[in-house]
């Protein structure tokens, strides 16, 4: 447990829809997972005003196929909200707002800039232990039609994917779509994310054991990627198994470039934190090698960070960088992209609003960031918040 310029935006979530959700209820906790139970909840969290701060921005050139807000008309930082208790994954919806996963509280936060949060729902089943509970969240590039909003949480006996129904401003479900990931009370993984390629990503850690990363048949220590039904996706590298890549300790970002390339962000243990490039079937090491082995049959790390630095968390790509949220080295770093390869990393916001949790590229041509401040940090008035930069200021 030990533990940034091209004018185009990279994917955590796939292709865009285009239905906005305005209102939205919850699952009560009354029930276990698939059970059906429902019920509506609306409760306002704390919001915050816009706020500002200048930095010095940093450039790179590139060929532009989307357009992105003037600098001129977006804010260079805006606290969308406040008082969050546990905070860990955001996810958008077509119309631009997000909805935000409450670890502990096991509840989804509806998030629209300007107005106050709302708690859309609460997920049964959920028990948070450690660093388990209600974790990642992914919207379907196919909302318009199914209205499907995938969590990953800790139950009970495992790790789980489910799927949640948003019809008629009603939360139905949650039902189970993948089952079995090894739980504990540290290296749960936890990120959900649609690929370019309209498949489901999920990110699972160890769960306190080593050897299962480099066990094939065991869904610990991988990235799988799955159908929005929970089987193996057509054309993964082990046949009818759902696994990607093995050899993870703790996978806590991924996303992609806009050349299709994919990347992830690793929790290493006591030496080294990671920046991989996913590659389907590679073996990452762990746990024979933590950082660059320079072994033959594993896949090194693009680079990596001692982990008082790092210990890295959600991950975003956009303007030809990797966004990069840390917890323990309470900093944003941008990875900036290369044709072949990755520049040199520039740590930004260091200290300055604490620790990381998530980093997402918003459709509003923004960065936005959860803190995590609430869980083994310091918490100053306000924590934990959800802040949105514009890039051109960073």
């Amino acid at each position: 447990m030990p533990r940034a310029r091209l004018r185009r935006w990279g994917t955590r979530s796939g292709a865009a829809c285009t239905v906005a959700l305005l209102v939205v209820s919850g699952c009560s906790g009354a029930g276990g997972p698939g059970d059906g139970s429902t019920s509506t909840v609306t409760r306002p969290i704390s919001s915050a005003a816009a706020t500002t701060a200048s930095t010095a921005p940093t450039t790179t050139s590139a060929t532009s196929t989307t357009r992105t807000p003037s600098p001129a008309t977006v804010p260079p930082t805006a606290t969308l909200a406040t008082h969050l208790d546990v905070p860990w994954a955001v996810a958008f919806l077509p119309d631009g707002s997000a909805l935000v996963t409450l670890r502990d509280k096991a509840q989804l936060l509806h998030v629209r800039p300007g107005h106050a949060p709302t708690v859309v729902g609460r997920i049964a089943g959920v028990q948070p232990q450690g660093e388990g509970g209600l974790l990642g969240v992914a919207v379907s590039p196919r909302f318009a039609i199914d209205r499907a909003v995938f969590v990953y949480f800790t139950s009970a006996e495992d790790n789980r994917v489910v799927r949640l129904t948003y019809a008629n401003e009603t939360v139905t479900g949650p039902t189970v779509v993948l089952r079995g990931i090894p739980k504990a009370g540290h290296h749960n993984g936890g990120r959900l994310a649609f690929g370019p390629d309209g498949f489901l990503y999920v990110t699972t850690g160890d769960a306190g054991s080593p050897q299962r990363a480099q066990d094939k048949l065991a869904l610990g220590g991988k990235i799988l990627r799955i159908t929005a039904d929970g089987r193996p996706a057509p054309g993964n590298p082990f046949g009818a198994s759902p696994v990607w890549t093995y050899g993870h300790r703790n996978v806590q970002g991924i996303a992609w470039a806009p050349d299709g390339r994919m990347f992830a962000s690793e929790f290493g243990q006591d030496t080294w934190d990671e920046l991989n490039l996913i590659l389907p079937g590679h073996n990452y090491g762990w746990p024979v090698v933590e950082g660059k082995g320079g072994r033959p049959r594993f896949t090194d790390p693009l680079t990596q960070w001692p982990t008082s630095e790092a210990s890295p968390s959600g991950i975003a790509v956009a303007d030809g960088a990797v966004w990069m949220s840390a917890l323990r080295g309470q900093s944003l770093w941008r990875i900036p992209l290369a044709a072949q390869g990755i520049g040199t990393p520039q740590r930004l916001l260091q200290g300055r609003y604490g620790r990381l949790r998530d980093a997402v590229a918003g459709p509003d041509g923004r960065l936005w960031v959860l803190t995590s401040n609430t869980f083994r940090g310091s918490p100053r008035a306000g924590d934990d918040r959800l802040v949105a930069f514009n890039l051109a200021t960073l």
